[in-house]
């Protein structure tokens, strides 16, 4: 099972995605200063690179992958413009690493999904899927973070429940913590239209509810 990056690509061919903030996620630096980041890093969905170009600064080995060859060029030239030119980055589609005929990227200690995870919103069996990808690269002991918008607040974007984060975890994990904190986004044309019907600001910055999780691989 695969996805289309056509999508992904046109959002930073024209520099719309709604995700991309010029910085890491403040709940992302915020668990790696609480010591929730640790080993070899797997930056998933990395989007933008801001979470790797930030992790690598900071003398992490780690990798950002992104299904968008347009993403990951975008991320290449925000680590030589952010002076992190040895950060890296990949073109790969998370989901066929479920596949035990598909050589792994690697073994990781840590995976950081930051608003990846609830673009399976609407599709238990990628989510499934997506979740038996991350088991495999994932070490044993190892720690998948999860940052994702939550459906305790309306607006744009794909939302959803704790039940969801605990439930696609249930098999072979421990959710260790799991509770409410923000994601930070920008109001672009994308979703100023979704914006305005939630009342919320139809331009610039936005902070909206978001789920943060630590999740053991068992």
């Amino acid at each position: 099972m695969t996805q289309n990056p056509d999508n992904w690509n046109i959002v930073y061919d024209n520099d719309t995605a709604p995700w991309v903030i010029g910085a890491p996620q403040p709940a992302i630096v915020a668990a790696e200063a609480d010591g929730w980041i640790r080993g070899r890093v797997l930056d998933p969905g990395a989007g933008a690179g801001e979470h790797t170009i930030a992790l690598t600064e900071l003398g992490y080995d780690v990798l950002g992958v992104d299904l968008s060859p347009s993403a990951v060029a975008y991320a290449r030239r925000n680590a030589v413009a952010k002076g992190v030119a040895r950060a890296r980055f990949e073109v790969a589609d998370l989901l066929t690493f479920a596949d035990p005929a598909v050589e792994p990227l690697g073994e990781f200690d840590t995976v950081l999904d930051s608003a990846l995870f609830h673009v399976f919103v609407d599709d238990p069996a990628g989510r499934a899927t997506y979740v038996r990808a991350l088991r495999r690269l994932c070490v044993p002991g190892g720690h998948v973070i999860v940052l994702a918008l939550s459906d305790t607040e309306k607006g744009f974007g794909p939302r959803i429940g704790e039940n969801v984060i605990r439930d696609g975890f249930a098999d072979g994990w421990t959710v260790e913590q799991l509770g409410p904190t923000f994601y930070r986004g920008r109001v672009t044309e994308v979703v100023a239209e979704d914006a305005a019907r939630h009342g919320l600001p139809t331009e610039g910055p936005i902070d909206t509810a978001a789920w943060l999780a630590r999740i053991r691989r068992d």
